[in-house]
């Protein structure tokens, strides 16, 4: 579920050592499945282990996951980095944002994971995201903007330049995109 490399194992349990004796670690996802997805480690002190925590048995000590969180950290890296100014810790966590989706996925389905996972990444930086609306018979992809990008001065270029060459690209089957969104200049528009 987690893979934890030697070297981080070891500067893990360095830290441990200095701490009171029964501690362990905790992972964590803030904001699962959304953009603002952050994944993190913490000390877990004997008295914050929990009856429905997930224990991952390691070497040199325990990581523990709360039930809920799981499914966001499998396949999840812990690693470490040594530089002239120190160390770092690097947490990787692939299902952090969004779980993978299947091969076999509905169109619907891989266009939304899309957008979740390459567009509204970007579009956050301005406040803004797209969502897929509805996929029409005649294969053309309904999309609606929110937040910063409704009444944004640089929406069509965004949508022609930007998304609707990344769908047609990835998706062949999609023959054309229309945007639903009624824009509105306003404060919550960026630009």
């Amino acid at each position: 579920m987690i893979h934890i490399t030697d070297p981080a194992q070891e500067y893990l349990a360095s830290l441990l050592a200095k701490q009171k004796s029964g501690t362990q670690i905790r992972m964590f996802v803030n904001n699962p499945c959304t953009i603002e997805a952050e994944c993190g480690i913490a000390y877990c002190f004997p008295d914050e282990i929990n009856n429905n925590d997930i224990e991952l048995k390691f070497k040199y000590f325990s990581i523990f996951l709360e039930k809920e969180s799981s499914i966001y950290l499998d396949n999840a890296k812990i690693d470490i980095t040594f530089n002239k100014f120190g160390s770092e810790i690097i947490l990787k966590a692939p299902n952090a944002k969004m779980k993978d989706i299947s091969p076999d996925a509905s169109l619907k389905e891989k266009i939304e994971y899309m957008l979740h996972s390459e567009i509204n990444t970007k579009l956050l930086a301005h406040g803004g995201r797209v969502s897929l609306i509805d996929v029409t018979q005649d294969m053309i992809a309904i999309l609606k903007f929110e937040g910063g990008c409704n009444g944004c001065s640089m929406i069509e270029f965004t949508l022609e330049n930007e998304i609707k060459k990344k769908i047609l690209t990835t998706f062949p089957q999609i023959k054309g995109i229309r945007d639903s969104t009624q824009h509105n200049r306003g404060s919550h528009s960026y630009l």
